[in-house]
């Protein structure tokens, strides 16, 4: 095992599956000679070329148009967004082409396809620049979505995503790109659709994913001196999820928290609080709480910001709420 950042693990999945397959290219805005906007393609002109390391104008409905196409034609594309909120500008590309195309053709064209780059807030860029938009790209069938929360799933999941015959929305974080951790030297991947029981716990589910799943470790953390124990399962994988996995632990805990980065309305805690309640309602010793940012677009105050943003407290609070406790 290797200790490496984020951003590396990225790099690595990357570069490691294009020495092997010439059909995969990188393509975006500063990916080239700028390394990437957050060095995530550190080093990858000088070892591929410009053929294979493409920067783009800012422009992105052409270059995600141009990687679909390409892909309708053999190649295996990886379409770096600065931001996914940028992606709006070429979503028509990602939801009516990538998503439909192998459908709509019979058949006759998968579209194997890999679009990334960071998601959600990122600190104060403001109200545009820091949406989640996992449960955008998750409701529309055709699309594969994975949002690690460390570098050892990132690698694992990526070259898994990138090897894949059909589009993937592969979502980081900003504000993980420095984030450490250990990585095997050898090769590995990680299959798509799988939860992680990170933390192994007896008296309540605590379900997250991306970076947000941080203030959960803290949560349990705290919430262990007081003799509460919290299983921790990361999704991974938002679609496909791994329902079972959930429903497994809850039957185990009879409680449910879910803890995400979004806003409150059709999210993905919504749509896992559909699947327990239909499946695992018997198993249920208390209502599922749900925690997500305030209904608002995010503040750029790092004072409201801050009350914007779901922490450790309002698990901490959601937990003892699941068990009655005062």
């Amino acid at each position: 095992m290797k200790t490496i950042q984020f951003r590396e693990a990225v790099q690595q999945a990357m570069s490691e599956e294009m020495r092997k397959d010439e059909s995969i290219y990188l393509m975006g805005e500063e990916v080239a000679e700028y390394n990437g906007a957050y060095k995530a393609s550190k080093g990858m002109l000088d070892e591929f070329g410009p053929e294979r390391v493409i920067d783009t104008p800012i422009a992105e409905l052409g270059f995600s148009g141009i990687g679909v196409g390409s892909a309708m034609n053999g190649n295996r594309p990886i379409i770096e967004f600065m931001t996914f909120n940028f992606s709006l500008v070429g979503i028509d590309q990602i939801i009516n082409n990538a998503a439909k195309m192998r459908q709509m053709s019979g058949g006759q064209f998968n579209i194997p396809i890999v679009f990334r780059g960071p998601t959600a807030s990122a600190g104060q860029l403001g109200a545009t620049h820091s949406q989640a938009f996992e449960s955008w790209f998750a409701n529309c069938p055709g699309l594969k979505v994975i949002v690690p929360s460390n570098p050892y799933d990132a690698k694992g999941l990526l070259k898994s995503a990138i090897r894949d015959d059909d589009p993937v929305i592969f979502m980081e974080s900003e504000q993980m790109y420095g984030d450490k951790g250990e990585v095997p030297e050898e090769e590995y991947v990680i299959e798509i659709g799988k939860a992680d029981i990170k933390r192994e716990g007896s008296d309540v589910t605590i379900v997250s994913f991306g970076k947000i799943i941080k203030e959960a470790y803290k949560a349990a953390d705290k919430l262990a001196e007081d003799d509460i124990s919290c299983e921790i399962i990361d999704l991974r994988t938002i679609r496909p999820m791994d329902h079972e996995t959930i429903l497994e632990s809850v039957k185990k805990t009879n409680r449910l928290v879910i803890l995400e980065e979004a806003w409150p309305f059709g999210n993905i805690a919504t749509e896992i609080t559909y699947q327990v309640q239909s499946k695992a309602f018997d198993y249920l010793d208390a209502p599922i709480v749900k925690i997500n940012t305030a209904d608002t677009p995010a503040p750029y105050s790092p004072v409201l910001l801050k009350e914007w943003l779901p922490n450790s407290d309002d698990v901490i609070k959601a937990v003892k709420q699941v068990m009655y406790i005062d």
